[in-house]
């Protein structure tokens, strides 16, 4: 389309000031050679069109028709060369030259194949000498010149060559990594989510044991330890099956009322523990595409979070309000706080920003991770602003339905 483009500007030119070019020196040969370029360039685009869309066309049919265009760039271009330079190429190579540079640059062509061209090149150079009249002294210059090409052309071309089969072998390589990765993860979530399972039926045993112990005499404090220790192995395994679950299920959305949805969140803590949890969310019609066990895991684990890291006199404060075109869920809590250090990392999974809460609950890194990925497959934002000994608040971001 280029050549055609290029050689249709030609034409059109040579329309438009026809009178001064006729004058040119072989005029009659540049004309022709301009609507061998057109006609030629406009088939093959034609051919190539139809060669990517047709199933009927070979890889075999299709290198066929890529030489042949070769073939043809190289011709136009000395027969560019051969008129300007009055039939003894030697004294203008230009035109030849790009076309030569042009072959080496865009095609990835074969040893057998750009060998066969540079032969062709240098037999076209010697015969293009048969018909002017040039001295013998010439005639030597012009095969020097000859063979001189064809040693270009293969060099050139197979010096493109060996760049472009290192980039080809290099995206094969990434491909295959890629493919092995994807492969290592998948069986990583298999592994992950087939122990977590089998871990979390003996672990209920145990803590079903020590409530029994702790129902005959409460102050037994072996039990109470052993059934802190089992709930809190439950928690990990529960956080270790909900990111391998994260990485292969496709959640499902309904239109839900924040506010009734939130409120009924905090219900659920307030009948399981004593800390003050306040809420403010005067806006009923905030609507959004919400899946509402995930979501509960998301603003349980932040909620979770607030109260491990704060002292138990300190209330949490939960804050519901709209910006622009999200609903905005804050979870503030006024404790220790997240060092500046760790707070570039609270999101990454198996967090070394893990640490133990102000009771001694220990965590494994997965919780802010699990909930950052929850509300990002709502299509929503978690954001952290935290302070040390004055509190942090995550807030988080849903698209108004």
């Amino acid at each position: 389309m280029i050549i055609f483009i290029i050689a249709f500007c030609s034409r059109i030119t040579s329309l438009v000031f026809y009178a001064d070019m006729i004058k040119i020196e072989n005029y009659a040969e540049h004309s022709l050679g301009n609507w061998i370029q057109l006609s030629g360039a406009f088939v093959f685009y034609l051919l190539s069109t139809i060669a990517l869309q047709s199933a009927k066309w070979t890889i075999v049919h299709r290198r066929l028709l890529t030489i042949c265009f070769i073939i043809f760039v190289l011709l136009i271009s000395f027969g560019v060369s051969y008129t300007v330079s009055l039939h003894n190429t030697k004294n203008t190579l230009t035109m030849f030259l790009i076309g030569i540079v042009s072959v080496s640059l865009f095609f990835a062509i074969e040893y057998r194949e750009i060998l066969a061209i540079a032969i062709l090149v240098v037999i076209v150079f010697i015969l293009s000498m048969v018909l002017p009249k040039i001295t013998s002294q010439e005639k030597i210059m012009n095969v020097i010149a000859a063979f001189i090409l064809g040693f270009i052309l293969m060099g050139f071309s197979r010096y493109s060559y060996y760049f472009k089969s290192m980039h080809f072998v290099r995206l094969r390589q990434l491909e295959e990594k890629n493919l092995e990765i994807q492969h290592l993860n998948t069986q990583k979530s298999e592994i992950l989510a087939f122990v977590a399972h089998d871990l979390r039926n003996p672990l209920n045993n145990i803590e079903t044991l020590s409530k029994l112990l702790l129902a005959e005499d409460k102050q037994h404090n072996e039990a109470k330890m052993i059934s802190t220790a089992a709930h809190q192995a439950k928690e990990i395994i529960n956080d270790l099956i909900e990111a391998a679950k994260l990485d292969q299920t496709t959640m499902h959305t309904e239109r839900l009322a924040v506010v009734p949805f939130v409120r009924s969140i905090l219900e659920k803590w307030r009948a399981n523990q004593q800390r003050i949890l306040n809420f403010a969310g005067a806006n009923e019609t905030a609507f959004a595409h919400i899946n509402r066990s995930k979501m509960e895991r998301a603003i349980d684990n932040l909620i979770s979070n607030g109260l491990k890291f704060s002292d138990p006199e300190q209330p949490l404060d939960i804050e519901l309000s709209i910006h622009k075109q999200s609903v905005c869920i804050a979870i503030i809590d006024y404790g220790i706080g997240i060092p500046k250090k760790l707070q570039h990392h609270i999101f990454d999974q198996f967090s070394k920003a893990g640490r133990t809460g102000l009771k001694g609950e220990k965590s494994v890194g997965l919780g802010l991770h699990i909930s950052q990925r929850i509300i990002a497959q709502h299509e929503g934002k978690l954001l952290m602003k935290s302070e040390e000994n004055k509190g942090t608040t995550f807030s988080i971001l849903l698209p108004l339905a």
